[in-house]
């Protein structure tokens, strides 16, 4: 049985003033689906992610979550409804303890502190390290411990789809394994899942499907082992055919 879509954009256009980024998008995220979003640099991934995280607004078409019209929703409708965005690069304060952050990622429930207590005490379970790291300022953390740190942000706010930006750029392959155990994880758990990665290699061990952009359009939706049969694609994506390890 084919699983409900949780997430639609209809004929999606998004620009930065008067230039046009992504054209007639239409994309779907289905429930419990890990959907792995693929692309050249400036394909507008990234921009896909912000629009759909409403920090963009749409100049044209509509996105859809759970059935409903969210195309002018705030930010904070959006992750009111369940929409959590885990940023890539720049996700964590880095002068505040992972403490601090964390009590940070977890605003909209400071209210809530037997909730908020008991949610940092689960996404602390999912990154050990960070435990022993409560008092460090996040600045100081290994760039795989501030991407940790910032899904941990995310996920205390128990998202309905969770929205990640770059999965492994820049990290070492220990760190990328662990990171897909915890995807793993999450997918066994039901969790919807849009992950924006740059090594095809890496999407096929996590996605259900993959989707691959250029120049602000979709050209590829499918088995991620399908792109790879495509050499033309491939080629596209990781200039010159070369896959990254």
């Amino acid at each position: 049985m084919t699983s409900p879509v949780l997430l639609e954009t209809k004929d999606l256009d998004v620009s930065y003033g008067a230039v046009q980024v992504l054209f007639d998008v239409d994309l779907e995220v289905r429930q419990g689906e890990t959907l792995a979003l693929l692309g050249t640099n400036g394909a507008g991934k990234s921009t896909l992610l912000k629009a759909v995280s409403g920090l963009l607004p749409a100049t044209a078409g509509t996105i859809t979550f759970d059935g409903l019209d969210i195309t002018a929703r705030s930010t904070d409708g959006r992750v009111a409804a369940g929409i959590v965005q885990a940023r890539g690069g720049n996700a964590v304060f880095p002068t505040l303890s992972v403490r601090d952050n964390l009590r940070l990622g977890g605003f909209t429930l400071l209210r809530h502190r037997a909730l908020l207590a008991e949610r940092t005490d689960h996404v602390v379970n999912l990154f050990p390290s960070l435990s022993d790291r409560f008092d460090q300022r996040a600045g100081t953390l290994s760039g795989g411990e501030q991407q940790m740190l910032a899904l941990a942000k995310a996920l205390l706010l128990a998202p309905r789809l969770l929205v990640i930006d770059e999965l492994s750029l820049g990290l070492a392959p220990i760190v990328v394994e662990q990171l897909l155990r915890l995807i793993g994880d999450l997918k066994r758990d039901g969790l919807t899942m849009l992950i924006v990665e740059q090594s095809l290699n890496i999407a096929c061990a996590f996605a259900d499907r993959a989707v691959f952009m250029e120049k602000g359009e979709i050209r590829f939706s499918g088995d991620p082992a399908a792109l790879v049969d495509n050499g033309d694609l491939v080629r596209a994506v990781f200039l010159g055919g070369a896959l990254r390890q």
